[in-house]
């Protein structure tokens, strides 16, 4: 199948079209379309091959979260008319990102690596180990940012500047916690830690929703269970499902997304090998068979005006 990384539809009632790195984006008025496109991004960089399935995998599985959890927040989403696109409500977007995690992992390791017992604000227990679990899960908040990268932010400086008053942000800090702790008791019955993960919100009509995608490979990291607790004691690296094979891909290719760097070749190969990561990535965390879609692009805009 061939990688569906543009698309240029024109639907009724449309106001505009945002392309992000991997989404695009169409605004109905009250309502959008966002299409999980192939284009695959790593270093803040869009890479110049798509993936095949990427973006059914992607938005098959956030539909899947969404629905798993619409007992504990009201969502965006109202309906899934194609594999890669979802229909929802059109909310206005809190400006901050709430990043909640379970074990001590990534940026929150590397803060701690150089000497740092606080991050957004919160304090982190001394003599812990990388990957270790926290004796709570922490919200570490970051700033939504229009261009360039999201930034730490504590809850009392989103309250002070005005982000999010502070009952909206008592409200999505308790929809985070219930959200992750969701996410971690279905990750346990698949074999996973959901290890960390983030949460957009917004308002629609006074009433704050959750928005975009859900505990998929991209927005969240999961460890295999068996053998985590061994690796932790012995100091080894984590059995993971993450993104995190394609940045370590680019890495050993001498690709980090600064300046004056290439990215390594994305032979058939590549993309071939990258794609079957995805949809394992999918069947370890939905517990479901991969059923690939071979559509075009009319197809999919064909199906998106049937279900507007």
């Amino acid at each position: 199948m061939s990688a569906i990384t543009s698309t240029s539809f024109s639907f009724p009632g449309q106001k505009s079209k945002y392309v992000g790195k991997v989404r695009d984006v169409y605004d109905l008025g009250d309502k959008i379309v966002m299409v999980a496109t192939d284009r695959i991004s790593a270093f803040d960089c869009v890479l110049p091959e798509g993936i095949p399935y990427k973006g059914q995998i992607l938005n098959q599985i956030a539909a899947l979260f969404l629905d798993a959890t619409a007992d504990i927040v009201p969502n965006w989403k109202i309906s899934v008319p194609d594999p890669a696109v979802t229909i929802g409500h059109k909310c206005e977007p809190f400006k901050v990102e709430m990043v909640i995690r379970g074990c001590l992992s990534g940026h929150a390791w590397r803060e701690y690596q150089a000497g740092k017992r606080s991050i957004c604000g919160v304090a982190m227990p001394e003599g812990m180990k990388e990957n270790e679990r926290f004796p709570e899960p922490i919200i570490t908040p970051t700033t939504k940012a229009d261009a360039g990268h999201d930034l730490d932010i504590s809850r009392e400086e989103i309250i002070a500047s005005g982000l999010v008053s502070a009952e909206d942000y008592a409200e999505i800090e308790k929809y985070t916690r219930a959200l992750f702790s969701r996410g971690g008791e279905i990750a346990a019955k698949r074999g996973l830690i959901l290890v960390d993960t983030k949460y957009e919100f917004g308002k629609k009509d006074g009433k704050i929703m959750l928005m975009d995608e859900v505990h998929t490979p991209d927005s969240s990291r999961y460890f295999y269970a068996d053998g985590y607790e061994e690796r932790i004691a012995r100091g080894e690296r984590q059995k993971q499902l993450s993104k995190e094979f394609v940045r370590e891909w680019l890495m050993a290719g001498g690709f980090s997304g600064q300046e004056g760097q290439k990215v390594p070749e994305m032979t058939p190969e590549v993309v071939d090998g990258i794609s079957k990561r995805y949809i394992e990535l999918f069947e370890h965390v939905t517990g479901q068979t991969f059923s690939g879609s071979d559509r075009s692009v009319a197809e999919m805009e064909k199906n998106i005006k049937a279900a507007l």
